[in-house]
């Protein structure tokens, strides 16, 4: 008797499910934004050496570039104002003759800050505390700051929760991101600012980690791939949202207030939620296990449940699981065993390609040449129909085929883009759309599938464990594209690289597809061993 028979006679995925698995998802609608806040926050405005003639400070946008010419010399490539530069004398000769010769003009760096034009972005942490020319590494800092958080996270809240709770370590979570996450709003310094971006990375990894178990660990068997795949739109519907809110506020303390506090109202409601029951057996609380599956009965209209389960009953059933999981466990056990060590290295390979690509590629949306806010869009809308396909994957082939073929597809688009000509924008910017659309796909799988195949006595530490590899992931692939200066196509290659690689490691992965989820370490043994005897 499984305990995925025990969450049928309750009702299966019934009135309970519905409103929690919503009720968990809803801050979804926020964590993309806290993951790519930094487009917007640290967006790059134009900008110049602030001039200064008679006292008066010239602004970028009362002036034609002719006449700016006169203070600031051209860049390198001859058409565009230099950001950082600027004459010690105005070069007046320039009005009356354009093409007069400037090139012994001594120049200096921008000793009295600079101007920045307001029309994309009213105020960013960029011109805020003028991260650009020599600070420009400061901007990118910031993210990778945060990325430090949530791997931070990751690794911290993935244990607290298999020794704490699920319920417990989540509720903390959203208290911690709307309060720390508010705070980033009134940052008097950058270090102040990167401070409070690492403790609510930190809590951004505690929401959606626990988030995925508690949301599995009350979901039937059947239901998992539809309610996994359908409740990832959350994040892609987020990014939507994001891009409606940047445009809207352009300025990035309100931004910053506005997709923090709403966590509050999940602090709010969070105390609704239901502990794992799974969890509860297996830490020895089945006083309260039993409780929560006579709350969920009652729910889900099944009050005669009540009478039939009883604290007798449920151990006798969940004997074998509650003696296996009398001991410890701690992250060596994810590698201790055969099948574990096995599913712990495929997976740390597949969360880092995933996570490195896909940064890779929605990071950076200035370099497209349109405007930020409609790139956001478009990188979300792409993910809709990128969801659609991994639930038909999924659900028609299974997890490991899902992952892999997603893996591979993005790795093919990558080195696609590299032989497209760089005057045919168009053409690019389609092929980084459905690249970040397999990477999104693959996001989507590996969630889902990660969950399903470590066993529930250290599920958190394992999701924690292999998301940590994506959040290094996510570190570093903002310093990759540092490699154009090498050669323009060697980011593509690193990414197209390491995405091929990791769909090689998801094919030696099990296959989870309607398969009751596993409780033991000894489950997942037994599992890989029956797959070798399977095998000719």
């Amino acid at each position: 008797f499984l305990f995925s028979d025990w969450m049928l006679s309750v009702g299966g995925f019934g009135r309970f499910q519905w409103i929690h698995v919503t009720l968990i998802s809803l801050p979804g609608l926020l964590m993309a934004s806290q993951n790519l806040l930094n487009n917007f926050t640290a967006g790059i405005p134009a900008h110049h050496c602030r001039i200064l003639v008679n006292s008066t400070h010239y602004n970028l946008s009362n002036y034609e570039v002719p006449l700016l010419q006169v203070f600031i010399p051209l860049d390198a490539s001859g058409t565009k104002l230099d950001r950082c530069r600027r004459y010690v004398q105005p070069q007046w000769q320039l009005l009356a003759n354009g093409s007069a010769n400037v090139s012994d003009a001594q120049t200096e760096s921008c000793v009295d800050g600079w101007t920045y034009e307001r029309t994309e972005f009213l105020s960013t942490i960029v011109s805020e505390w003028d991260l650009v020319c020599n600070l420009r590494p400061l901007k990118q800092m910031s993210q990778t700051v945060y990325m430090g958080g949530v791997l931070a996270g990751a690794i911290i809240y993935g244990g607290l929760s298999d020794r704490f709770g699920r319920r417990s370590v989540l509720i903390w979570s959203y208290f911690q991101v709307a309060c720390l996450g508010s705070c980033s709003a009134l940052s008097p310094s950058y270090s102040a600012y990167c401070i409070f971006r690492f403790l609510t990375g930190m809590a951004v990894s505690g929401v959606i980690l626990n988030g995925v178990s508690l949301k599995v660990e009350w979901i039937p068997t059947k239901t998992r791939t539809l309610v996994g795949t359908l409740t990832s739109f959350f994040f892609t519907f987020g990014q939507l949202v994001l891009a409606g809110l940047a445009y809207w506020l352009r300025d990035w303390r309100k931004l910053q207030v506005v997709v923090c506090a709403p966590h509050f109202l999940c602090f709010a409601y969070s105390w609704w939620y239901s502990e794992s029951a799974r969890w509860l057996v297996l830490k020895q609380r089945s006083g309260e296990a039993l409780k929560s599956l006579h709350r969920v009965a009652r729910i889900n209209g099944k009050p005669e449940m009540t009478e039939k389960i009883t604290l007798e009953v449920l151990q006798s059933h969940m004997n074998k699981e509650i003696e296996s999981s009398r001991s410890s466990y701690t992250a060596y056990d994810l590698l201790r065993t055969g099948g574990m060590r096995r599913i712990s290295v495929c997976l740390l390979a597949v969360w880092f390609s995933t996570s490195f690509a896909y940064y890779g590629l929605a990071m950076d949306l200035q370099k497209f040449g349109v405007s930020i806010y409609l790139m956001q869009v478009i990188f979300g809308a792409v993910d809709i129909p990128a969801k659609f396909f991994a639930l038909g994957m999924l659900t028609y082939f299974g997890r490991r085929v899902s992952q892999a073929t997603c893996l591979l597809l993005s790795a093919l688009i990558i080195f696609a883009n590299i032989f497209v000509p760089s005057d045919m924008q168009t053409l690019r910017t389609t092929l980084a759309c459905l690249g970040k659309a397999c990477t999104s796909a693959s996001f989507t799988t590996v969630y889902l599938y990660t969950g399903e195949l470590y066993p529930t006595v250290i599920r958190q530490t394992g999701m924690g464990f292999a998301s940590t590899m994506a959040r290094i992931g996510s570190m570093a692939a903002p310093a990759v594209l540092i490699l154009d200066e090498v050669f323009p196509a060697l980011p593509s290659i690193v990414y197209g690289g390491a995405a091929v690689v990791a769909g090689g490691f998801a094919c030696f992965l099990p296959e989870t597809l309607n398969v009751p989820l596993p409780d033991t370490i000894e489950d997942v043994e037994d599992r890989c061993s029956r797959r070798k005897r399977a095998w000719p």
